[in-house]
C-alpha cells in the first residue's frame, strides 16, 4: 500500500493505492508521509482538471475493496453525470432492477455510498435525499456543498436543467 496526499481547494486529500489501482481518496485525514507512485501522478492530473472546472472521465485505475453490493452501488455512482445529482431512492431502484428484486432499501444504498473509499472520483457527493435535500457526507457537509456548487458553476450555460439544487 502506497500513501500520498494532494492539496485541493477542499483541503488536503489522502491518497492510497496498490500497484493495481487507487484504493482511497479521503478528506479530513492528516498525514505527513508522501510516497511516489505513478497512480498518484495520474490522480493528481485528474484532480487538477476537475478543480479547474473540466469534466474529466475517470481513467485512473481503481482497486476498490468492498462487498459485491457496495461495488455495485459505487459502479452506479460513476454513471452520475458531472453537475447532476441522484437520490438514494433512485439508486435503490436501479440496484433492485439489476438484482431482479422488487424493492431495495434506500438506507442500504446510503450505507454503501457512505463507505465509498474514493471520494470525488467516485462521486458520492452527487447523491442527495428524496426531495433533493443534502444529506451527510464523510468529508463534511461544507465540502459536499462546495463540490456541488463547483460543478454547478461549470455547468451554467451548458444545460440549465442539469444544475444542482443547492
Amino acid at each position: 500500500m502506497y500513501v500520498s496526499w494532494y492539496d485541493s481547494p477542499v483541503g488536503k486529500l489522502l491518497l492510497t493505492c496498490t500497484d493495481q489501482g487507487l484504493t482511497g481518496l479521503y478528506m479530513n485525514r492528516d498525514i505527513s508521509r508522501k510516497e511516489e507512485h505513478p497512480l498518484f501522478q495520474q490522480t493528481a492530473i485528474w484532480l487538477d482538471a476537475y478543480f479547474q472546472g473540466e469534466h474529466p472521465p475517470v481513467t485512473v485505475p481503481l482497486a476498490l475493496e468492498g462487498t459485491s453490493f457496495q461495488q455495485m452501488v459505487w459502479k452506479i455512482l460513476l454513471t452520475i453525470p458531472y453537475g447532476e445529482t441522484r437520490s438514494y431512492g433512485s439508486i435503490a431502484k436501479e440496484v433492485s432492477a439489476i438484482l431482479g428484486k422488487e424493492k431495495m432499501s434506500a438506507q442500504a444504498v446510503g450505507q454503501a455510498v457512505g463507505r465509498n473509499p474514493v471520494s470525488i472520483l467516485v462521486p458520492c457527493h452527487r447523491v442527495v435525499g428524496s426531495k433533493g435535500n443534502l444529506t451527510g457526507y464523510a468529508g463534511g457537509m461544507e465540502k459536499k456543498i462546495w463540490l456541488l456548487k463547483h460543478e454547478a458553476q461549470q455547468r451554467i450555460g451548458e444545460n440549465d436543467n442539469a444544475l444542482c439544487r443547492i
